[in-house]
């Protein structure tokens, strides 16, 4: 519907129903993780009365860097259990948490089913406590996701404004769990992508859910960073082909792990018995390297990465990122070992045992090996650069920045998040040409008796030249989308009863934050908003019916 109003008063309403909005979804995502957290920290108990086991933790979440108990093995024999479990509860058609974010948003706001979106939860919270190798962020990333579908059942949501407050619900879970809002918001806007690219759009609604998240779960936890680092001071020179041959090993290691995903065969991986056995797989290959190698590839890695930054460890941190590393090649594509800290700990954990072995600053070398390694399998240069940041202070920037530019130049355009597309014009929701409406609508012109063509059609033509003397020609650029809500007239009624003037036609119907086809046997909701594909001045005379008394 076309308002009075000048075209800058509307963007200012419409961008400060965003702001609010955006704000109001920060503050409830950050309750939601505040019982999330209370959650996860009961699962670890158990999963550590379960291994008899219990990694070290972040400082920022109220860890403790020390390592308690040793893997028992009876406990153990319950992982390759869980980890089918995971398997199935996770969706292979849907992905782990982050990649239902990317995917939905591509989709043009087509989300998974709750059901599925609740199983993926389930998966996590069941993987993270038992002490498989899944990230703590994954739990809250689709908390985030979950926020936004709840705000969407308090108010009404169209579906620019759906797809735009889902990435900032993440973001608010990122920057909470992360402890860092901003990077979370920068991650949020540049995981949609390969190459660099951003949604410009969505940058500033996730910067204010994050915030507001990180706010309110802050006044339950605490404001500390999530990592305790010494004081870092800037590398001397003679020290910086050091640090960017840690970068270099890396970007190989990150870039070797995308090949490796590739191995196991997608119908191995596809919902079925053979994921189930991949799941266990994966379980059974945790439970044997903590029995007879080393129980530190328990837990998503986090407490480890504190521990290398705070300089506790020496060489043996590559060992342990190596058997991380095999793990996350192996359990990547059955959403396990996905999100963020995961491929943080491997990276920071392979940069710690390079750095020692070349004998420069651990803290530093953590967090340059963390950076490259994320940057390769997420593609978040910029992001990696600001966790680094936001994490060791200031002084990483200029490395951090180096490290990820140069891990994003040679690792080319793959990743861990397959429904990552390569640049703004592949995305459906940037699409160019007569596509007003999402997928799910399609314009069909009607078919109407026209004049006799000057020549004769011959009754053995092709099929499609008699279709096409049959068809009106497509959409005129006179023709515009107009919106608006379903007068109270028609509240109730069946689509196929509602009268237009000529020229007027209804090509969708919005509910829930989706659009329908108008059926005929649709029945019309106060809550329902019509898109129309009009003239100009058959709109105008259909406002002038709906303006009249009992219209």
């Amino acid at each position: 519907m076309r308002s009075p109003l000048p075209r800058a008063v509307l963007n200012r309403l419409e961008t400060g129903r965003l702001v609010v909005l955006s704000v109001l979804l920060g503050a409830l995502v950050g309750g939601l993780s505040i019982v999330l957290r209370l959650t996860l920290d009961l699962l670890l108990g158990l999963g550590r009365r379960l291994t008899d086991f219990s990694p070290p933790g972040t400082t920022g979440e109220g860890g403790l860097m020390m390592a308690f108990g040793t893997a028992q093995p009876w406990g153990l024999l319950a992982l390759p259990l869980i980890g089918a479990a995971c398997a199935w509860l996770i969706p292979s058609s849907h992905g782990d948490p982050l990649t239902q974010l990317v995917g939905g948003y591509h989709a043009r706001g087509q989300w998974p089913p709750l059901i599925a979106q609740l199983r993926t939860l389930g998966g996590t919270l069941l993987g993270y406590g038992s002490g498989l190798m899944v990230g703590r962020d994954s739990a809250f990333t689709m908390t985030g996701q979950l926020g936004a579908r709840l705000m969407q059942r308090v108010t009404r949501l169209d579906g620019v404004e759906l797809r735009t407050l889902t990435l900032a619900g993440g973001a608010a879970a990122l920057g909470a769990v992360l402890h860092a809002p901003l990077a979370a918001a920068v991650l949020v806007a540049e995981v949609l992508y390969r190459r660099f690219e951003f949604e410009f759009e969505v940058v500033m609604p996730c910067v204010l859910a994050a915030v507001a998240g990180t706010a309110v779960y802050g006044l339950a936890f605490g404001f500390t960073p999530l990592l305790s680092m010494p004081d870092v001071q800037v590398p001397a020179a003679p020290q910086l082909p050091a640090f960017l041959l840690v970068a270099l090993v890396a970007t190989a290691m990150g870039w070797l792990s995308l090949l490796a995903c590739q191995v196991l065969p997608e119908r191995w991986t596809a919902d079925g018995p053979l994921r189930l056995v991949v799941g266990a797989v994966f379980g059974g290959l945790t439970a044997a390297i903590a029995a007879f190698s080393t129980p530190a590839v328990l837990g998503d890695g986090s407490g480890w990465l504190q521990l290398g930054a705070a300089g506790f460890l020496g060489p043996e941190a590559a060992g342990q990122g190596a058997w991380r590393w095999l793990l996350l090649a192996i359990g990547a594509r059955i959403a396990l070992g996905g999100g963020v800290l995961p491929s943080v700990a491997v990276g920071g954990l392979i940069g710690t045992g390079m750095g020692s072995l070349l004998g420069i600053d651990t803290a530093v070398a953590c967090m340059v090996g963390a950076v490259a390694f994320l940057t390769v399998t997420l593609n978040v240069p910029l992001a990696a650069g600001l966790l680094a940041v936001t994490w060791g202070g200031e002084t990483l920037l200029p490395l951090a920045l180096v490290a990820s530019g140069l891990a994003h130049t040679l690792s080319g355009t793959s990743g861990l998040v397959p429904t990552q597309l390569g640049a703004r014009r592949d995305s459906p929701v940037h699409a160019g040409g007569p596509a007003w409406l999402p997928d799910t609508v399609r314009l069909r012109p009607r078919r109407v008796p026209v004049a006799a063509p000057s020549a004769p059609v011959p009754y053995d033509a092709p099929e499609s030249t008699l279709q096409e003397a049959d068809l009106l020609p497509p959409p005129s650029s006179e023709r515009e989308l107009y919106r608006r809500a379903v007068p109270p007239s028609w509240h109730g009624a069946r689509m196929q009863v509602v009268s237009l003037p000529p020229g007027v036609e209804i090509v969708g119907v919005v509910r829930d934050g989706t659009v329908r086809l108008p059926r005929p046997q649709l029945r019309l909701t106060p809550n329902d908003e019509l898109v129309f594909l009009a003239r100009p001045d058959a709109y105008a005379a259909l406002e002038g019916i709906l303006r009249l008394p009992g219209s």
